[in-house]
């Protein structure tokens, strides 16, 4: 079995579940090493009020046969990190598999690696990708060439699982989804727009609307500051 090396960005407010979710799946690839990495080793805080430790820092992870970026409050503020999307780009122009999960893929495609490419995001923020010249697919995971991103959140647990099987085999990816007992059956039934409802889709609207009023309009001025339009 080959060594792998996985690479995720660690930033502030990260989800820190579209990170670790994959992360813990990826880990046990096989001969793998897995690196959380930022600007400095500092704690970095998530948007679930906790922090993670990065493993590595940007000078010190230059390659990957991995590149993973994950999604979260803060992808607007990173796009406008010099050094944080200089990161992306170098390593993206090298690695075997570049993914992203949720919003995540709004920083790959901010960092140019996901032009002419299909993709998918977070339900919420999916129209946004063609802002940078990707094809919005709405499915769980998306394989196009070497480009492989999850939906949102909890998808980047099934992003893991499909990606380890290509790289792996299924056998081997069925044998850790035993072994992470991952059987999903939730209690509610409210996890795509579909099956909320209109109603539980507004609340979540308005609940957005207060934590990141500005979102949808920072998000198109870092495309345009980007080149992007």
């Amino acid at each position: 079995m080959s060594p792998i090396s996985i690479a995720f960005l660690l930033f502030p407010g990260v989800t820190q579940l579209d990170l670790t979710g994959p992360a813990q799946v990826l880990s046990r690839l096989g001969e793998a090493k897995v690196d959380l990495v930022w600007k400095s080793r500092d704690p970095v805080m998530t948007d679930a009020g906790f922090a993670i430790m990065p493993t590595a820092t940007f000078d010190e992870i230059t390659e990957a046969d991995i590149l993973c970026i994950p999604g979260g409050i803060g992808v607007t503020s990173v796009m406008m990190e010099e050094d944080a999307m200089a990161w992306v780009r170098g390593v993206g122009s090298t690695a075997q598999w570049v993914t992203s999960v949720c919003t995540g893929s709004l920083i790959l495609g901010a960092a140019g690696l996901l032009k002419g490419y299909k993709a998918t995001s977070h339900w919420a923020w999916h129209d946004q990708l063609s802002l940078f010249g990707a094809e919005p697919v709405k499915a769980r995971t998306v394989f196009d060439r070497n480009r492989v991103t999850g939906g949102g959140v909890t998808a980047g647990i099934d992003f893991a699982f499909a990606l380890m099987a290509k790289i792996r085999g299924e056998d081997h990816a069925r044998m850790i989804q035993l072994a992470l007992e991952y059987d999903p059956a939730p209690p509610l039934d409210s996890g795509s727009p579909e099956k909320a409802g209109e109603a539980i889709v507004a609340a979540y609207a308005e609940r957005m609307a207060a934590l990141a009023p500005n979102r949808g309009a920072e998000m198109q001025e870092a495309a345009a500051q980007l080149g992007f339009s």
